[in-house]
C-alpha cells in the first residue's frame, strides 16, 4: 500500500506541473505581451478609435479601418506580431491614459496629439501624422473662406472640444456654437443646412468626407488653425518599445506604405495632407 501511494503521489506532482506549464503558457495579461509576439497564443492588444471614419472605425460586421489601423498594424507586424495576433481595444479620448498605465492596452493609435500635459502620464512614438485643426463646409458653400467667416454663421463641433472653443474665442467670437454629442451628428445637420460648418482635426474631417456616402457632399476650406502631432501612446518609461515603435515608423515612411496608408483613408476627400513628420519622441 505504501508504494501504491507514493506512486499515486507522483503521478499527481507530474500532473500539476504539467498543468501549471501550460497555464504559464498562455498567462499574463495579454496587453502586456512579450513585445517580440513570440508564441502563437500571444496577443497585442492595441487602442484605437471605433467612431472616426477615416482613422479608426469598427465596421457593422466586425472589421477594423483606416489610417490608424493601418498604421497600428503595420507596427505590429514589425514588433512580430501578424494581424490575427492583433487585439484592438476601444480608446475613447478620455481614457487613453488610464488603458495604457493599466497595461490594458500596450500602446494606443487613436489620433492622440502629442503635449505636454499627456506627456506627464504617458510616453509617446512618433509623431507619424500631423493634422491641423480646420473646418468642413456642403460643397457649394463659397462664403467660409477663413475663420472669421464663422462670425454669424452656425458653427458645430461635439460637446467639449477644444477645436470649437479655439474658433470662439480666438477667431470668431460672434459664432454661433452649436455642441453636439459626436460628429456625426454635426455632418447630419451640415448636410441639412442646420449648421453651416463643422470644425476639429482635418484628418478626421477628411475622413468622414471620403466615406462613399458623402463624397461630393462637402469640402475642407483648408485652414490650418492649430498643429496636431499624432503619436503613438504607451507606458511611461518603456524605452525599448519607444525605440522599437520609432524605427517601424520610420520604415514605414521609407518603404512607401505611410503614403499608401494616406492615400487609401483620406484620398477621396481631396486632402492635401503635410509631409510625413520627423519623428522626434525619444531621440
Amino acid at each position: 500500500m505504501k508504494v501504491f501511494k507514493t506512486g499515486a503521489a507522483a503521478a499527481v506532482a507530474v500532473t500539476l506541473a504539467l498543468s501549471a506549464t501550460a497555464c504559464a503558457g498562455g498567462s499574463g495579461k495579454s496587453g502586456g505581451g512579450s513585445g517580440d509576439g513570440a508564441g502563437k497564443k500571444d496577443k497585442l492588444v492595441v487602442g484605437i478609435k471605433f467612431d472616426q471614419p477615416g482613422l479608426g472605425l469598427k465596421t457593422p460586421d466586425g472589421k477594423y479601418t483606416g489610417f490608424d489601423v493601418d498604421v497600428a498594424t503595420y507596427v505590429a507586424k514589425e514588433l512580430g506580431y501578424e494581424a490575427d495576433q492583433i487585439e484592438f481595444k476601444q480608446a475613447v479620448s478620455a481614457e487613453r491614459e488610464n488603458l495604457i498605465a493599466n497595461g490594458d492596452v500596450k500602446f494606443v493609435v487613436a489620433s492622440y496629439s502629442i503635449n505636454d500635459k499627456r506627456k506627464e502620464k504617458v510616453d509617446f512614438a512618433g509623431p507619424y501624422f500631423l493634422a491641423h485643426q480646420d473646418l468642413l463646409v456642403r460643397a457649394d458653400e463659397t462664403s467660409i473662406t477663413k475663420a472669421e467667416d464663422l462670425n454669424q454663421k452656425k458653427l458645430c463641433s461635439v460637446t467639449g472640444s477644444t477645436s470649437a472653443q479655439n474658433v470662439k474665442t480666438k477667431l470668431a467670437p460672434e459664432a454661433d456654437l452649436q455642441q453636439l454629442g459626436g460628429y456625426s451628428e454635426c455632418l447630419t445637420g451640415l448636410e441639412n443646412k442646420a449648421v453651416d460648418a463643422l470644425t476639429t482635426d482635418n484628418s478626421i474631417l477628411a475622413g468622414y468626407a471620403a466615406q462613399e456616402k458623402n463624397v461630393g457632399k462637402f469640402k475642407l476650406v483648408g485652414l490650418s488653425l492649430s498643429n496636431e502631432n499624432y503619436g503613438i501612446g504607451l507606458k511611461k518609461g518603456d524605452k525599448e518599445l519607444q525605440t522599437k515603435i520609432n524605427a517601424a515608423l520610420r520604415k514605414m515612411v521609407q518603404d512607401g506604405s505611410w503614403e499608401q496608408f494616406v492615400k487609401k483613408n483620406f484620398g477621396p476627400a481631396n486632402y492635401k495632407n503635410e509631409p510625413a513628420p520627423q519623428i522626434t519622441e525619444g531621440s
